[in-house]
Order: C-alpha cells, then structure tokens, then sequence
C-alpha cells in the first residue's frame, strides 16, 4: 500500500515537473519571439501615457493591440510620462534609444511646454534633437503636434502649431497636426479636468493616429537593413 502511494506521489511530482517546464519553455519562447519584434517607441506625455485611465484603454494600447494584429513582428513600447516636457524627452531619448532600440519612433510632446508659456524656440530645439538622435539611431521618426488655447496671444499660438510643420518639413518627417482633433469640440470626450481624453474617446484618437502610425511601419519595413 505504501509503495502504491509512493508511486502515485512520484507520478504527481513527474507531472507538476512537467507542467513548470512547459510553462518555462512557453515564456522562453514568448521572450525570444518578442526580442525578435520591430519596436516601434512613443515619447509622449499624459495624452500618450493615458492619463486617469487604465493603461489598457489608451491610445497607444489600443494601436498596439491593431499593429500586432495588421504587422506581426511589431510591438509599440510606450515610454511616456505624464507632466513630460521637450527638455525631459530630449534628456530622456538618447536612453530610451539605448534601451529599446526601436526600429520607429514616434514623439508626441509639446503640449506642457505651451501650456506653460515656454520660448517656442527652446521647444523646437528640444524636438529637433529628439528627432535627429532617434534618425543616428537608424529609426524612423514620426511628429504628433498639438494646438493650445490663446493665453499667450496669437502670436504664441500660431508659432506652437507652425513648429510641427516646420520640423517636420526640415527633418521629411510624417506629422499627423493635431492629436485631439477628432474629440476637440466634444465636451463629454474629456475627462473633468477638460485637458485629457476619456476612455471613451480613446478608439477615435487610435483610429485618427493610425495612418500616421501605418506609413511610419512602411517607412521602416522598407528601410535597408544594415550591411545592405
């Protein structure tokens, strides 16, 4: 009786033995294939790091979620921070390029920096680095602009949107002008605060970026490889 048990305790412990083993060739598996992906980096501030929301209900999940789906081989890496200006990213990327060595990047920042009044020549400077570390990369880079209310004057607010336009014609960059554009009339698309996006209107702001993010994968895809 006791040798039958012995044997049942050793066939339960062979099969517990196997069961983390395929559990541990599972995730050595999944790493691997996701240390093969494409990697496509946002540099963004709350509009991309979803700001009171779930990280699941962003935009940038969202289109992660489509672009795994429409181009396998490609995952989004989301390095925003809520409160983010263009002096943190330009501070940040050289790292984050380091880390993540994404194929694109796409950059979302400058709202803070309008918002606060900053010299819009300090600004375009921090993007213009931004943009040219992430190009020595070897990655493609793609600009989200954004427009802000008049505190500053007409002058302020029409330069702010003239930055983007003229970065991205300097660098040849893809700029899709206007993040909120499909939600910026609509009351109930924002949170209390008026300032960020709703989970609601979250799958719109995908669906607006999601050209922008298609033709910045093309750009990379048919970019030659090094020693090409």
């Amino acid at each position: 009786m006791q040798q039958v048990h012995r044997k049942s305790l050793w066939s339960r412990s062979l099969q517990r033995a196997a069961g983390w083993f395929m559990f541990a060739c599972l995730l050595a598996a999944t790493a691997a294939a996701q240390a093969d992906d494409k990697r496509l980096l946002v540099m963004g501030d709350s509009l991309s790091a979803a700001y009171g929301l779930a990280t699941e209900q962003g935009w940038v999940h969202l289109l992660d979620q489509r672009l795994q789906r429409e181009r396998p081989g490609w995952r989004i890496v989301n390095a925003s921070i809520s409160g983010e200006t263009t002096s943190g990213g330009a501070a940040r990327i050289a790292g984050e390029l380091a880390r993540h060595a994404p194929s694109a990047v796409l950059i979302e920042l400058g709202a803070n920096d309008g918002l606060r009044g900053l010299p819009l020549e300090i600004a375009g400077d921090n993007l213009d680095k931004m943009i040219r570390a992430a190009q020595d990369a070897g990655a493609r880079v793609g600009l989200i602009g954004m427009q802000i209310p008049p505190n500053y004057g007409p002058d302020y607010t029409r330069g702010f949107i003239a930055m983007y336009a003229d970065l991205a014609a300097r660098h040849e960059l893809p700029l899709e002008p206007f993040l909120l554009a499909p939600i910026v009339s609509e009351r109930d698309a924002f949170l209390d605060d008026n300032l960020h996006p709703a989970a609601s209107a979250q799958p719109r702001l995908a669906e607006h970026l999601w050209p922008l993010l298609r033709t910045l994968v093309d750009a990379a895809d048919a970019a030659p490889t090094a020693g090409n």
